[in-house]
């Protein structure tokens, strides 16, 4: 039995690359097209935001000299190219699956609309929200919480290459600690950076909790949604 009943997935663009370097890892998408399906199968109601930095991130450009708007909005159009390739891979798994966009593109993707994505969620439906929030200076964590908030997800699960939060950053400090849970504010107070400022008091401010775990290893998924104490869970 699952112990979410809706849940909104932030997917890591780079965690695509797999052992790549750029661009999409056709392995990794697949692992991904396959745990999603399982959820999916079981009854779960499942919403997606990727990012896109494993082809541009608007941010690392800006300081490369493009215009700080024109580099984001570049971002955007990662974040759906990313969409794009995720959503064949669910459909070659049989997941009937659709892609969003926060600006409109059709027919690459339909117009995001609240009611649009509850009504296709409650049908079965995977739906992949892309674009970010359309907006620049917004990172797509922000996008996640907003979409998140918006789908009224039970929770949000962000899928990293690391297996929680920690006092550090592990790939860098081998005595970091990991939490088990942890709250907004301490997350504020201990300037921990898992997500953006944004983004972690939007999650606050609507009881949005989020749960971030490993996603690169398969069957972590599958290990969340049985209520396995995997990752690290945030809430007020």
């Amino acid at each position: 039995m699952a112990k979410y009943k809706r849940i909104l997935l932030k997917l890591s663009g780079e965690s695509l690359m797999g052992d790549q370097q750029y661009g999409i890892d056709q392995t990794r998408l697949n692992d991904y097209a396959e745990e999603i399906s399982v959820l999916v199968n079981s009854g779960v109601q499942v919403g997606i935001v990727i990012g896109g930095g494993n082809i541009f991130r608007g941010l690392s450009g800006a300081t490369k000299g493009f215009d700080r708007v024109k580099g984001d909005q570049m971002g955007m159009l990662a974040t759906i190219i990313n969409s794009l390739a995720l959503d064949s891979a669910l459909k070659n798994q049989g997941v009937k699956s659709r892609v969003m966009t926060a600006i409109r593109m059709e027919p690459i993707g339909e117009f995001y609309a609240k009611e649009k994505a509850i009504n296709a969620l409650s049908e079965g439906e995977v739906v992949i929200i892309s674009g970010g929030t359309g907006n620049p200076y917004f990172t797509t964590d922000t996008a996640s919480a907003l979409r998140g908030i918006e789908i009224e997800a039970d929770i949000m699960l962000k899928g990293t290459r690391v297996d929680g939060i920690y006092t550090t950053d592990p790939e860098k400090d081998p005595t970091a600690k990991k939490f088990e849970t942890i709250t907004f504010d301490e997350i504020y107070n201990r300037n921990l950076r898992i997500m953006d400022l944004t983004a972690t008091t939007m999650c606050k401010e609507n009881n949005l909790p989020i749960l971030v775990f490993n996603m690169d290893n398969k069957g972590n998924l599958q290990k969340v949604m049985a209520g396995e104490r995997i990752g690290t869970v945030v809430t007020r």
